[in-house]
């Protein structure tokens, strides 16, 4: 070899170690804001109570409900869940369908509200995460959509459907802090002229949280949007666009919003990405399906049946990235040992950092 070659050689052999002991610096220089969605389901399909034609329906569709609720068993559930928010253990975590299922005797419908608490999701999963070590807390709640229902079992079954933030509470003062626990609700609502209930509005809203990690300021924004009605939908995800999504520093927007991301249901994905976000999924696992829903309403099925992408970690600000990105809650392994997927929908996680 000349000596100018040597020479080279030796130059990039140097180069290349630099760069592999500057790795860990650079790396260290990211601020990480790990984030997670997760629809964790109601429990049962309310389809039939809403299409009821005559009370008698609606009291014979409320009691089958409350029974698929208890057979989805959300205590053994939320330890799957549980699981893999130990796998990933995010900063911020974005719930959907984190219901509250009351009880209220006798059956009178709702002339007299039910408060007797059968079910509280909430508080199941904060301690199941607490039984394994997992420090989360409930930073920023909205309920939405409150609905009960005489059951032909002697007493009103009472759902209130919430979303919620959870954020890690083991993390020093100096690497996270948390502001302005803000919710709201939107003003564009699916309305449904039920022949057995009555006039129904299904309310939807939205959680946020400001987030300072290591001195850097972001906002976290959870929301579920409508399922039923495209045209409710988009007004919706304008409302957060022009509201908790419309701010100056960077933000996270987590959710169910039950459009697909290959455009294929609703304009509302590409609305978010056409107003500045970007897909955290996309980014880092580009071409990959990631689906999130749907499996049966009994949670049973065999096999999963999840084959659209609508669960999503979303990102807008100078600086962001997604350094990586996984969907949780999709494998058979996931599933309890009575044999229930985690939830009707897959959990999205991904490594965002700044």
């Amino acid at each position: 070899m000349g000596l100018h070659r040597r020479i080279v050689a030796a130059t990039v052999s140097v180069v290349a170690l630099l760069l592999l002991q500057m790795a860990p610096a650079v790396a260290a220089h990211r601020r990480p804001a790990e984030s997670m969605s997760y629809n964790v389901y109601l429990g049962g399909d309310l389809a039939p109570v809403l299409a009821a034609q005559t009370l008698p329906q609606a009291v014979a569709a409320a009691t089958g409900v409350y029974l698929q609720v208890v057979g989805t068993d959300f205590a053994a559930r939320a330890e799957s869940i549980a699981d893999e928010i130990g796998a990933t253990q995010p900063t911020l975590i974005g719930l959907q369908e984190v219901s509250l299922w009351r009880t209220d005797t006798p059956a009178d419908g709702p002339a007299t509200p039910a408060e007797v608490v059968t079910f509280d999701f909430l508080e199941i999963l904060l301690d199941t995460l607490d039984d394994r070590g997992l420090h989360y807390e409930a930073v920023s709640v909205v309920e939405n959509f409150d609905g009960e229902v005489p059951t032909a079992l002697g007493f009103d079954a009472r759902l209130t459907d919430r979303d919620v933030i959870l954020a890690r509470t083991d993390l020093r003062k100096s690497r996270l802090k948390l502001s302005k626990p803000l919710a709201g609700h939107y003003e564009n609502n699916l309305v449904i002229e039920s022949p057995a209930l009555g006039q129904l509005e299904i309310l939807r809203g939205w959680s946020s949280i400001d987030a300072k990690v290591r001195g850097k300021k972001y906002r976290f924004v959870n929301t579920h949007l409508e399922a039923f009605s495209p045209a409710a939908q988009v007004a919706q995800a304008q409302e957060l666009l022009d509201g908790p999504a419309d701010a100056r520093i960077p933000v996270v927007l987590v959710g169910d919003f039950n459009s697909a991301a290959d455009g294929s249901t609703t304009p509302t994905y590409q609305m978010l990405i056409d107003d500045g976000f970007t897909d955290a999924w996309s980014q880092a696992r580009p071409g990959e399906p990631g689906y999130t829903c749907c499996q049966a309403a009994d949670l049973r099925n065999a096999t999963s049946l999840l084959d659209e992408r609508i669960d999503l970690v979303l990102f807008r600000g100078a600086g962001f990235r997604a350094d990586g990105a996984d969907v949780v809650g999709d494998e058979p392994a996931d599933r309890t040992a009575s044999g229930l997927w985690p939830s009707d929908h897959a959990g999205v996680f991904s490594e965002l950092s700044f």
